[in-house]
C-alpha cells in the first residue's frame, strides 16, 4: 500500500509557547504531516515532558514503518521576552536542521481583572509577553527568513477576543489585539520575501489529551465563579454559545495552522476563526 504524501516533508517548524493544549496539538499535527518540530517554552518540567512525549510518538511511528529516521523533535528553552533568548532559540534550530520554514507563535498569558481594579504591573507583564514577545519573535523570524532567501510561513495565535473582547478580560484582549496588529504589519513588510504571515483566532480550548491550556489554568477559576459553574458546566457553556454547538479542540486549531503552513491558497495577512461560529466575533 502506498503511503500518502506528506505535505510538510523536509520542512522545519519552531513553535513558541508549546507546552500546553494548543502547542501540543499543533506539534502533533505538523509531525504527522512530515515536519520536523522544535517545541519551545520556558525551561522546566512542562517543556521536558512535552519534548519527551513527542519524541516517543515520533520514534514509535518510525518503528511502525520499519524505518530509521533522523531526529524529528527537539525541545528548546526560550523566553520570548528576551531578545538574546529568542535569537539563541532560532540558532538552536538552525544548528540542528540547517533551516527554519515555519514559525508558529503561540506564547501568551492572560489576566482576569476589571479596568478599575487592574494592577499596572500585572498589565505590564502581559504587555511584555503578548506584545514585546510577538515583536521580538517576528523580528527574528523575519531576519532568518530573509537570510535564507527561501520564503517562509509565520502563523500567529490570535483570539476571538480581538474582535469580540470580554468584560474583565481587558488586559488580555488589548495586548492580543496589539499582537494581532503586529502580525498584519509583518504581512505587509515580509511579503516581498515570500514570507506569509497569517493568524488563527480560536475560542476557548480547555485541554488536548493530557495537556491543559495554560491560559485556562489562569482564568478558568474566575470564569467558573463569575458564572456559578463547575468546569464541566463551563465547557458546556462555551460549546452551546456557538452556532455549531461544538467544543473547540486543540486539533481544530492545529488544522487551521496546517492550512496556512501547507499554503493551500495564496494568502497572507488573513485570519481563520476557530470558534464554532460566533456572530459577535465576526468583523464589523
Amino acid at each position: 500500500m502506498n503511503e500518502r504524501p506528506l505535505p510538510l516533508k523536509d520542512k522545519v517548524a519552531l513553535i513558541t509557547g508549546a507546552a500546553g493544549a494548543i502547542g501540543y496539538a499543533v506539534a502533533q499535527t505538523l509531525l504527522e504531516n512530515g515536519c520536523r518540530v522544535a517545541v519551545s517554552d520556558l525551561p522546566g518540567k512542562k517543556l521536558d515532558c512535552l519534548t519527551a512525549d513527542l519524541k516517543e510518538q515520533a520514534r514509535l511511528k518510525a518503528r511502525s514503518r520499519q524505518r530509521r529516521t533522523p531526529e524529528k523533535v527537539i525541545g528548546i528553552a526560550l523566553d520570548v521576552t528576551d531578545k538574546a533568548s529568542v535569537a539563541k532559540g532560532f540558532q538552536s534550530v538552525i544548528d540542528t536542521w540547517g533551516k527554519i520554514n515555519i514559525v508558529v507563535m503561540n506564547a501568551g498569558i492572560a489576566l482576569v481583572s476589571t479596568l478599575i481594579e487592574m494592577d499596572i504591573e500585572a498589565f505590564r507583564k502581559l504587555e511584555k509577553v503578548n506584545v514585546e514577545g510577538t515583536l521580538l519573535t517576528l523580528a527574528e523570524a523575519g531576519r532568518q527568513f530573509i537570510k535564507q532567501a527561501t520564503g517562509g510561513d509565520i502563523i500567529i495565535m490570535s483570539t476571538k477576543n480581538v474582535p469580540s473582547p470580554s468584560a474583565g478580560f481587558g488586559a488580555y484582549s488589548a495586548t492580543k489585539a496589539a499582537c494581532h496588529q503586529l502580525g498584519r504589519i509583518a504581512s505587509l513588510e515580509f511579503a516581498q520575501y515570500d514570507v506569509r504571515v497569517n493568524m488563527v483566532a480560536p475560542d476557548a480550548v480547555f485541554s488536548e489529551g493530557q495537556y491543559k491550556s495554560g491560559l485556562w489554568e489562569t482564568v478558568g477559576a474566575d470564569r467558573m465563579k463569575a458564572r456559578g459553574m463547575d468546569e464541566k458546566q463551563l465547557q458546556e457553556y462555551y460549546r452551546s454559545r456557538n452556532l455549531l454547538k461544538t467544543s473547540i479542540t486543540g486539533r481544530d486549531v492545529a488544522n487551521a495552522v496546517l492550512f496556512f503552513a501547507t499554503r493551500q491558497t495564496p494568502t497572507t495577512g488573513a485570519t481563520i476563526p476557530v470558534d464554532g461560529g460566533l456572530p459577535d466575533a465576526a468583523p464589523r
